[in-house]
């Protein structure tokens, strides 16, 4: 059987969890737009609400910075810095908060030395290597028939698929951070609480459903390698 981006198993395994992917997405994009429209009580905005979140916990050497796009916060513990989008830095909503908070959540598990988030450092040069060869080499070991190829290609997809098993926890940790810190400092009011955990839900699903796509891929690869070696 040749190898096709659409074969059977593609269509069995990997389109419907592209689909769930991008349901996931539509749903975090859905749902903070909707509580970006609920402005917060106090005027609280996102980067105000990441520096108390830091405060609170002793973390004084992480930088607050803004960056450019929408939904492009992150934490960088190379540079100790919290990026956070033009739709969060400064905007005084429920959405902004809940997002700049899981942000700082991140930053507080560094300085815990939490030890997901350690793992998943740990395996990060492999990841990008495996990112961006593993299917270039399954898909050559399959044109040439060289299982050699198809075996160092599963392996380097293996462990693009442990990390992002790594990250689900690191993710929904990050986010019960948040919500702790936010409800314990009362920077959002009990009415807006259930609207930032709703955010950053919504947002885990988006790193659920990349696991579900690369687990059927994974799966369509040694699915696909084991018919070969017949």
């Amino acid at each position: 059987m040749l190898f096709m981006p659409f074969d059977e198993l593609y269509l069995i395994l990997v389109l419907p969890a592209l689909l769930f992917s991008m349901w996931a997405q539509h749903q975090v994009t859905s749902t903070f737009n909707r509580f970006s429209s609920q402005r917060t009580i106090n005027g609280l905005t996102g980067a105000s609400a990441a520096r108390e979140v830091l405060r609170r916990a002793g973390v004084t050497s992480v930088s607050i910075e803004r960056v450019k796009g929408n939904l492009t916060d992150h934490y960088d513990p190379r540079t100790n810095v919290i990026r956070l989008s033009d739709s969060v830095h400064d905007i005084a909503s429920v959405a902004a908060v809940g997002v700049a908070a899981h942000e700082a959540g991140h930053a507080l598990q560094y300085a815990a030395k939490y030890t997901p988030i350690k793992l998943r450092a740990a395996i990060i040069p492999i990841t990008n290597i495996g990112s961006k060869l593993a299917i270039p080499l399954v898909i050559a070991g399959l044109i040439f028939e060289m299982t050699g190829l198809i075996n160092i290609g599963i392996l380097l997809f293996s462990a693009v698929v442990i990390f992002q098993l790594i990250t689900l926890p690191v993710e929904f940790n990050a986010s019960r951070r948040a919500i702790k810190a936010l409800e314990a400092s009362n920077m959002l009011s009990s009415n807006e609480i259930p609207g930032a955990r709703k955010v950053l839900s919504a947002a885990a699903l988006t790193y659920v459903g990349a696991l579900v796509v690369s687990v059927a891929q994974l799966i369509r690869f040694i699915a696909i390698a084991g018919r070969r070696r017949r």
